[in-house]
């Protein structure tokens, strides 16, 4: 935990992707063949739908134009398969089942820059008015996400020229999953509960008196105690098993807690599963200005970690309370699915220069998005006023939010501990924000990657960049048109409800590239001749700079 001056940030461009587990449900074409999927390595398709086929064409026109969707090279399906992503699941059926917001993958021919067509809900065939979605490289084969009003029924492919594959199918497309956080542990459960203390050095800490600590946190109200036990990749030695069951054994929960960077994010997960190894009731990831822009770090760890401690086991996020103070800060990864169940934002106040009530509110309104319950952390050290603590202690009670902690053990002053101990009664004049971050075009960061990760579970098209272009502005109104909300293609209160209703596309972020070997080093000058005082030598040449 570090305290830190807010610092506007900059957005990492994002790069997509999908790889989960497979799941086996597929059906064969009639043209048979068993092709393998191509590597990830062709073009996606971009740009729109081609205009529908109307029934009240001549059969002149019809012929025209059939001869013109078979023209030159085609697209060809041989098998198409579900894939399991996300929550979506994949039946084991003669005839292809799929979820919306699922996958399917195709085995076939001439797929650059296609896009797949499926029927729209109420239509009878992907002819009339039908959905696209572009089909894709990935890992696991092309693959496409199936569009969350698409419906049961024959699919075809399309280039853009104009060239369609055969009529594929029927496949039945199931409701997308409804979605429920299986992992979420209820409140009252867990060890982020109740009151919380944040412990740096043991030592520093009532000297490492575990019984002295247990007496004051008992006096103070505290129940669960945030002790460091690594930084990076080091794993700090005070954290142990006989230290989880000596405070245990004193009324304690013990969470750990890690600070982390972002260089080896591998090794960074091994330390903190080390921690849930010995004991601890939880443990919190402390990821600040190191992992600014580094979503892949982010993934990569929570990927480590979650396989080492499983899905279920209590983690929660600290870091910035103000997430569109830090635009580029991976907070869709931390707080997204496999992702930490608690979010526990700092808020120093007086550090930041505020007075709790507006600290409070503008962390509320930022970080409700990502859809984790707020366990603030408070300012216990710098000279907190003990009235700002008290208000503090109120404005918990009234948000709602069911556990809070402070920083620190060893940085609190004794007019300080006074304040967290006295009694406090219910606040007056607080007013709960109902608003929610009003994202518009032009819009970047951090939540803008959010809104399009859940956006794009309905419209495929919608990049996950963090860029908030036209492209999503259009899906997006799309969106609300099909909600019932009027489409302005901004994020009020019921486009984020209707949004966050539905499972998020996530991302597999590629790792960054390596940095270019830097260039030779010039030669040097000559010397110059000699005289009365001696000319000067000519300067080396500059070495060029690395690709």
């Amino acid at each position: 935990m570090r305290t830190r001056t807010l610092i506007n940030t900059t957005l990492l461009t994002l790069a997509l992707g999908l790889a989960v587990p497979a799941c086996a449900a597929a059906v064969t074409s009639p043209s048979g063949g068993g092709a393998t999927a191509p590597g990830p390595g062709g073009s996606t398709g971009t740009g729109g739908t081609t205009p529908p086929v109307s029934s009240s064409q001549s059969a002149s026109t019809s012929q025209a134009q059939a001869n013109w969707r078979y023209q030159g090279i085609h697209p060809t399906i041989q098998r198409a398969r579900c894939f399991a992503v996300g929550k979506t699941q994949c039946a084991k059926k003669q005839q292809l089942e799929v979820q919306a917001t699922g996958e399917l993958v195709f085995n076939g021919h001439n797929f650059a820059r296609v896009r797949v067509y499926f029927p729209r809900a109420g239509a009878v065939s992907a002819r009339v008015d039908p959905l696209s979605s572009p089909l894709r490289p990935t890992r696991h084969g092309w693959v496409t996400t199936v569009p969350l009003d698409a419906a049961s029924g024959k699919i075809y492919l399309q280039n853009p020229r104009g060239a369609r594959s055969h009529p594929y199918g029927p496949i039945t497309v199931l409701a997308a999953p409804i979605t429920v956080d299986a992992v979420q542990p209820a409140p009252g459960n867990s060890a982020f509960d109740g009151e919380g203390m944040w412990i740096w050095y043991l030592s520093a800490s009532d000297g490492g008196n575990l019984a002295a600590i247990a007496a004051q946190a008992k006096q103070a109200g505290i129940s669960t105690l945030f002790i460091k036990s690594g930084d990076g990749t080091s794993f700090w030695s005070q954290f142990s098993p006989t230290l989880v069951q000596a405070l245990h054994a004193l009324g304690l929960r013990v969470c750990g807690w890690q600070y982390v960077y972002g260089a080896d994010p591998a090794g960074e997960a091994a330390v903190g599963a080390q921690a849930v190894a010995d004991g601890a009731d939880c443990l919190v990831i402390d990821a600040e200005a190191e992992y600014a822009g580094n979503y892949y770090g982010a993934q990569t760890y929570l990927n480590a970690l979650r396989a080492a401690i499983g899905p279920s086991y209590p983690l929660g996020l600290t870091s910035f309370p103000y997430v569109n103070y830090h635009e580029s800060e991976p907070y869709s990864v931390f707080l997204g699915p496999n992702g930490a169940q608690f979010n526990l934002p700092q808020i120093y106040w007086k550090d930041i220069g505020t007075s709790p009530d507006d600290a409070y509110t503008q962390t509320y309104l930022e970080n409700r998005i990502y859809g984790r319950p707020i366990v603030p952390v408070g300012q216990s050290f710098g000279g907190a006023p003990a009235a700002d603590i008290t208000r503090f202690r109120q404005l918990v009670a009234a948000y709602g939010a069911f556990g809070f902690s402070w920083w620190s053990w060893q940085a609190a002053s004794p007019s300080e501990w006074a304040a967290l101990e006295a009694p406090v009664t219910p606040g007056t004049n607080i007013a709960i924000p109902t608003a929610w971050p009003a994202l518009v075009e032009g819009s970047t960061g951090d939540q803008v990657v959010w809104m399009q990760e859940h956006l794009a579970a309905a419209y495929p098209t919608t990049p996950t960049s963090g860029t908030f272009d036209v492209t999503t502005q259009a899906n997006l109104e799309a969106f609300q048109t099909a909600h019932g909300i009027p489409p302005s293609g901004v994020t009020d209160a019921a486009t984020w409800t209707a949004l966050l209703a539905l499972n998020p596309v996530v991302p597999t972020y590629p790792p960054p590239p390596p940095p270019p070997p830097s260039g030779s080093t010039g030669s040097s000058g000559s010397t110059g001749s000699s005289g009365s005082t001696g000319s000067s030598g000519s300067s080396g040449s500059s070495g060029g700079i690395g690709p």
